[in-house]
């Protein structure tokens, strides 16, 4: 799954390295969506905070880069914790060697996590 993931990624890093990103954009997450039926599906979104000690940092959203209409979907029977776990590896994989992974760094952090759910740091800039 790490081929189609890069492959979405790039394609909305790639347009987002086109338009540009709103100044208030100061970190990415990826809200993750159980749409039932063993079906899920991702969006990348910007937020204008970043805070490690405060898991609503993802709700400040800002935009959603378009990823809202046009969502990673992938089918797999599994619960929750297991996708989770699954996409934070995949994630993780593109934010050390994926082909614009350097634009979701660029920021303070990135975070990944079920909406209504808690929010996993995948990369905190002050750490790094």
């Amino acid at each position: 799954m790490f081929y189609e993931i890069s492959k979405w990624l790039d394609d909305v890093l790639e347009d987002i390295s086109n338009t540009g990103i709103p100044d208030e954009v100061i970190a990415f997450g990826f809200n993750l969506y159980d749409d039932g039926d063993d079906n899920w599906s991702m969006e990348l979104i910007g937020a204008s905070e970043f805070d490690t000690d405060d898991e609503d940092w993802l709700c400040n959203e800002v935009t959603d880069f378009d990823t809202r209409d046009a969502p990673f979907q992938w089918c797999k029977k599994a619960e929750w914790e297991e996708i989770l776990n699954e996409v934070i590896c995949l994630l993780n994989r593109y934010l050390e060697s994926g082909k614009y992974a350097d634009i979701l760094k660029a920021k303070s952090g990135v975070g990944v996590g079920f909406v209504d759910g808690n929010v996993k740091i995948l990369y905190n800039r002050n750490t790094f």
